[in-house]
């Protein structure tokens, strides 16, 4: 027989502790990393500080049955195999876990041998199907995202750093300029997650409502906890079950909230408005924001300790202006969408209105030249896209290229332009990074952020 494997770690689980620590010794004398609980709830709390290889677990237990636990290890813990422990002639109870994930099951009272026998089966199994999902991986980690159109180097980087924090439970912070598309990375983080793809994402807007309606929408409220709550609610947190859960515009939460939420994040439990007892949470949070928190944290409208709390990961999302050649490829699609919806002949843009798109600089971002070609479309009226169809602001643009030329002084720009550009352009050349763009400037976070708020044009601001 094959020994021990020392690198795999087993969990034993039965609320008969003398059972329990019997088990955990034996399979300890043979040199496995065992250890034990005496309940599911600990078994599933176990599994989110320390995730196992094996789980051997007894069916009849108060509270959580083994059922439960293999039902909530396949849907959560993949590469877990669960073993379950029946009495002599519960087969239906056997079925019944395997129909629920288990991987084998054995009957009490088991031998030592025979329980390795299992585990080694077990191992042997999921070792390779997390071979064969490795490899699935790779080969998926070269296909574009889907609903993530785009060829540029910044959104090939940014379809990667999405596959490799996906795979993992940890809390992302996503950042970017508005119309960047930053709800979308979150949905793809959500739909990418082996564990959570097929449980609930909810999003909230955390600027879109005042302190005591977030605070229930959050959170969730029981009867009687104000004027209007005539029954008990279930918040976005617990609505979320073990999936994802977006607070969008995380910046605009009032202070005083973001006190609450750090709490919440900190102890994974929260008390509904007006309740009395804790309720554990095990969704995932996702925070968004087009504001520099850095330098919210610094004038003192963000609490720092929140800020590292959210920020395990960080996702930015770069703007259009720094996704060369992007442009027309996404025109070319919602070109395709908005045909297809109004049901016309459009085949195409002309070749000036194109040149003209790839020019602007798109402050609204993926959103704005959605709306752009949506106009565009609605209005043509020949066979495809051409100049006068196009916004007069995208018509009239002047490129934020820093170009300085003597040949006409009406050409030459004003010093507070010429700023403006370059300041741009450097940010465009980072991917819209504004820490890496003020060190590259020589002045510090909230000098650009300011510069730029300030530099904006009247057709930047709508």
């Amino acid at each position: 027989m094959r020994t021990a494997r020392p690198d795999a770690r087993i969990l034993i689980v039965d609320d008969e502790e003398d059972t329990a620590l019997l088990l955990r010794d034996a399979l300890r004398r043979r040199g496995w990393a065992v250890d034990a609980v005496l309940s599911g709830a600990d078994c599933l709390a176990y599994m989110r500080r320390d995730p196992v290889d094996v789980v051997v677990t007894d069916v009849q237990m108060p509270g959580m049955s083994g059922i439960e636990v293999c039902d909530q290890l396949y849907r959560r813990y993949p590469d877990c195999a669960p073993i379950v422990l029946t009495g002599y002639g519960q087969l239906d109870t056997a079925i019944a876990a395997l129909r629920v994930g288990a991987w084998d099951f054995l009957t009490k009272p088991v031998k030592t041998e025979v329980l390795e026998v299992a585990i080694l089966r077990a191992l042997d199994h999921f070792s390779l199907q997390r071979e064969v999902k490795r490899l699935n991986q790779q080969r998926a980690s070269n296909e574009p995202i889907e609903d993530m159109l785009g060829e540029s180097s910044a959104v090939r980087e940014l379809q990667r750093m999405i596959r490799r924090v996906a795979a993992t439970d940890a809390t992302v912070l996503i950042t970017g300029e508005s119309g960047t598309g930053k709800e979308t990375v979150a949905r793809a983080l959500h739909r990418l997650s082996e564990t959570r793809k097929n449980e609930p994402l909810v999003a909230v807007n955390c600027g879109a409502m005042p302190p005591p309606l977030l605070e229930s929408e959050l959170f969730g409220h029981v009867a009687g906890a104000f004027t209007d709550a005539k029954s008990a609610r279930e918040g976005l947190f617990l609505q979320a079950g073990a999936g994802t859960i977006l607070l969008d515009e995380i910046g605009e939460m009032p202070l005083e909230m973001q006190a609450k939420l750090l709490r919440v994040l900190q102890e994974r439990s929260l008390r509904p408005v007006g309740g009395d007892s804790e309720m554990p949470f095990d969704a995932r949070v996702i925070v968004a924001t087009n504001r520099d928190l850095e330098t919210e944290v610094e004038e003192g409208r963000f609490r720092e300790d929140l800020f590292h709390r959210i920020n395990v990961v960080s996702i930015q999302v770069p703007p259009l202006r720094a996704r060369t050649g992007d442009v027309l490829l996404l025109a070319t699609a919602f070109l395709e969408r908005a045909a297809s919806r109004k049901q016309s002949f459009l085949r195409g843009i002309s070749r000036r209105a194109a040149q003209l798109l790839v020019d602007y600089d798109w402050p609204g971002n993926v959103r704005e030249l959605e709306n752009c070609i949506e106009r565009a479309a609605t209005l043509c009226r020949g066979d495809e896209i051409d100049v006068d169809d196009l916004p007069r602001k995208i018509v009239e643009h002047r490129s934020t290229r820093l170009e300085i030329s003597t040949a006409s002084p009406a050409s030459l720009l004003t010093l507070d332009e010429m700023q403006h550009r370059y300041v741009r352009q450097v940010l465009a050349a980072v991917g819209g990074n504004k820490t890496q763009a003020a060190q590259i400037l020589g002045i510090d976070r909230r000098s650009i952020y300011r510069r730029l708020e300030a530099a904006r044009t009247p057709a930047e601001s709508t």
